[in-house]
Formats: structure tokens, sequence, C-alpha cells
């Protein structure tokens, strides 16, 4: 198992290092945001130990980042921020758990053992795929498809079109989407989904394509079987 480990403070780094390398994880280390993002992106790991207040990129700017990008694998935030607020803002930023400094390494072991054994459970299979109609999406290779045509998205496109995709038919309202693909509280003011929506719904509907993302005035959005219309 390989551990990342996010850490700007090198007397922590080195015992986090020394501790999991004791106990058998190969562990990477970056001292700084832009590092732990390449890292992250380009890099094999089953587990991220992320601190929140770290140079160049802060904690939170990293997870969101990677979640855009669609690495689902468990991120545990380890910050000296200890407040509710703090906590439950690291875990809607997509954080998997949140353990506050000083902690134990007894502690600190039980819950990467158990963010391990969880995603390895739910962990999809190589068929892993949605279709509704003749859109189809790879959750594996993230490739995304109409009528045998590849469509080229964009992180936050893909997580959008994944989310609707999920709820076929349905008529998904605009603080769903918010808080599923952004995170984070929905303003009525912001214009950012019917953004993202107008540009997906441009690749998806492009050419001689049928209508398939329809707008439920004044409620959200429904992704539906142009075969059955």
């Amino acid at each position: 198992m390989r551990i990342l480990v996010v850490e700007d403070d090198q007397v922590t780094q080195s015992f986090l290092k020394k501790g999991l390398t004791e106990q058998g994880y190969q562990v990477v280390v970056a001292s700084d945001g832009q590092d732990a993002l390449f890292q992250a992106l380009e890099g094999d790991f089953q587990l991220i130990i992320l601190d929140r207040m770290l140079p160049k990129l802060d904690g939170l700017t990293v997870l969101n980042t990677l979640r855009s990008a669609g690495r689902t694998l468990p991120v545990l935030i380890l910050s000296a921020l200890d407040s509710v607020d703090d906590r439950v803002k690291g875990l809607r930023e997509g954080g998997d758990d949140y353990l506050v400094k000083p902690f134990a390494f007894a502690e600190l072991l039980a819950r990467i053992e158990i963010l391990l054994k969880r995603s390895s459970h739910q962990q999809p299979t190589e068929n892993s795929a949605l279709t509704v109609g003749d859109l189809s999406m790879n959750l594996i290779t993230r490739e995304v498809s109409r009528q045998g045509r590849p469509i080229t998205l964009q992180p936050k496109e893909f997580q959008l079109l994944r989310y609707l995709m999920e709820h076929p038919g349905q008529v998904v309202t605009r603080t769903l989407l918010f808080e599923a693909v952004w995170h984070y509280d929905f303003d009525p003011q912001t214009n950012v989904i019917d953004v993202h929506v107008a540009r997906l719904r441009k690749k998806v509907e492009s050419d001689d394509l049928a209508p398939i993302l329809e707008t439920i005035r004044g409620v959200g959005y429904r992704l539906v079987d142009s075969s059955v219309r």
C-alpha cells in the first residue's frame, strides 16, 4: 500500500514516514501543496494523509482539485484546526476522515486501516459503467461517448454528467447539483451551474444528436433517454 503524506512540518513528516514505513506501508512525502497535487495526480497511491495549512496551495484546495479531477482515493485530513466548522468544511470538501493534531499514532493507524478497507470494498470493477440510452460513461477510464462518438469533458463536466446519469429521468435540483459537484452550500446568486450545463449540453447534443438534457424551469435539470421520448 502506497501512502502520500503531505505535511510541511519536517518533524511531523519524518515521524509519519518512519512510523508508517515500520508498519509496512510505502510512503512518499510532499512538503507543499503544489508538490502534493502533482504527486497525487501522477502517482499511484491508495491513501493520502493531508495537512490543511500548507505553503503554495492549502490542503483544501489540493483536495478539491483532486476530487474535481475524479480522484476518489481516501484522504485523511490531519490538521491542528480543531473547531467543528473546520472539521465539517474538511469533510464537505471531500475528505474521508479528519484527525486533529496532536494525535495518537495508534489512532491514526486504526483510521488508515478502516479507510483502506472501506475503499477496497468500494472499488468499481473493470466493467463499471453508466448508460442512459445511447450515452455511455466508463467510470474506470473516464471515457464518455454517445452513439459510439467520444466526448471530451472537463473534470467538473464529467462529475456533473455522472451525477445526472446516476439519476436518469429524475429532476435534479440545482441545489443538489451544487452540493454534489462543488461540495459547498448553494449560492442562489451564482450562475456556475447554468454555465457548466450549457457547456455540457453542447457536447452531449452536438451535431445531429437528439436532445437528452432537459431544463426544468425554476427547478433544475433532467437527463432522459432519447430513444423513449
